[in-house]
């Protein structure tokens, strides 16, 4: 009796487990041929088919960009229209002093620490060869190979003002350089040469009220080494050679040095000359005392405003003259360069590339009025609406023969040795050859 409860236990035991597994498998055509697969796995599969996984955004990189404060809208527009071209960087503008002493030694702080904290920074002329010495500036020329960044439709004296050493460490954003202004209600067309200019003026010195043929600044401060070097490369000379070693000793220098002190020796010029700055010269001319003044192109705004100026509508521009080698005229103005240190060295450069690109530079020279260093730009509509400067052929030209002054890592050094041999020149205090030869010797002391 007990042996058949014990089958009728197991029969029934059998007959559940078959009814359930008929029952698990029915919803499967292949029940009979694959085991039915788990029901949790089932429905995973089909939310990743239904709802994919989304990727997730890069995140973007910010670098930050230093330069002097900008009085005018076009560096925020540069910026703004940098963040609309591309959307993985953010540029972040950090304002310096626009002191350029005070804005060199605050980089020199930054950068002689490793700091990374700015990434891409403003450059005035003078500085690339120093800070590329002293191992704050990354080199360009992998980035300038690799996106073929077109260096020769660029002012040329921008370009070797940021080349040192054999490598190019900054790129030209706005220049400036020496121009010649003249009155147009005395002289029908400026002079070529610098010999022209000396006749012209003597001629001319006294006309419409006039009491100086000429002024130029020829203190004994930087403005004395521009003008210097606007003499020497003019008539073929030299002070450093390509690879920053003394080159000054040449009767092509020497000659160049006896123009400049004919010319600050003669009657032409005012008898305090040797006091003068941008700020006494640009007085003479706005004032109606010089029939022709060196200066750089920010003063033409000031002679066509009535405020300020005594002869509107009298005054134009045009190149310096030349010399034996052609005209010459010393290069200021600012480049921009990639900080060593930057944790983001190629997001650095595709700012530096646009902003010192055909469209960053556009906005700056429309929006703040800085001259361009890409020369295309100069045909273009919008920036020759932007200063009336931008479309006259003789300021392309003038600035187009822009030289840099000497490309060294000591350049305060050099700068300070040509302002005393100069100015002693030019007081008659010694001659031509004895100035270039004392300078020759001064110079190779301080350059190893």
């Amino acid at each position: 009796m007990e042996n058949m409860k014990s089958k009728a236990i197991l029969l029934g035991i059998v007959f559940i487990l078959v009814f359930t597994l008929t029952a698990c498998g029915s919803n499967n055509t292949n029940a009979g041929n694959v085991d039915p697969a788990p029901v949790e796995e089932k429905v995973n599969d089909e939310a990743v088919e239904e709802k994919p996984v989304a990727e997730k955004p890069a995140e973007k990189v910010k670098i930050v960009f230093g330069q002097g404060a900008d009085q005018t809208e076009g560096t925020k527009k540069m910026i703004e229209a940098f963040h609309a071209s591309q959307s993985n960087i953010e540029v972040e503008l950090r304002d310096f002093p626009n002191n350029s002493t005070q804005m060199h030694d605050q980089y020199v702080t930054i950068l002689g620490g490793q700091s990374a904290e700015i990434d891409v920074i403003n450059l005035d002329v003078i500085w690339p060869a120093e800070f590329a010495q002293a191992g704050f500036l990354l080199p360009l020329d992998r980035f300038i190979e690799e996106d073929k960044f077109p260096l020769d439709k660029y002012l040329k004296g921008g370009v070797n003002a940021g080349y040192f050493n054999g490598q190019q460490w900054a790129l030209p954003r706005y220049n400036n350089t020496g121009l010649l202004y003249y009155r147009t209600d005395i002289v029908e067309a400026p002079p070529k040469s610098w010999d022209e200019l000396q006749a012209m003026a003597k001629l001319y010195q006294g006309k419409e009220g006039t009491k100086f043929g000429y002024v130029l600044q020829a203190k004994q401060y930087e403005g004395l080494v521009v003008n210097f070097t606007e003499f020497v490369y003019s008539y073929g000379g030299k002070i450093l050679d390509s690879n920053g070693q003394v080159a000054v000793n040449d009767p092509a220098t020497v000659k160049g040095l006896q123009k400049l002190m004919d010319i600050v020796q003669s009657d032409i010029v005012p008898t305090d000359i040797k006091t003068f700055t941008e700020g006494e010269t640009a007085n003479a001319l706005l004032e109606g005392q010089a029939v022709f003044s060196r200066d750089w192109p920010a003063r033409y705004a000031q002679t066509q405003d009535a405020t300020k100026s005594k002869v509107v509508g009298k005054i134009a521009i045009a190149p310096l003259p030349a010399g034996d080698a052609g005209s010459a005229a010393a290069l200021g103005g600012w480049l921009a360069g990639i900080n060593k240190y930057s944790a983001h060295p190629r997001e650095a450069w595709e700012f530096l590339k646009f902003m010192t690109g055909p469209e960053g530079q556009k906005i700056i020279a429309v929006e703040s009025t800085q001259t361009p260093t890409y020369l295309p730009l100069y045909d273009d509509v919008d920036v020759q609406k932007a200063s009336p400067l931008f479309a006259d052929r003789n300021f392309v030209e003038g600035i187009s023969g822009a030289v840099p002054r000497p490309q060294t890592p000591i350049y305060a050094k050099i700068s300070d040795i040509i302002q005393i041999e100069v100015s002693k020149a030019i007081a008659g205090e010694q001659t031509a050859e004895q100035a270039v030869l004392n300078m020759e010797t001064e110079m190779k002391k301080v350059i190893q």
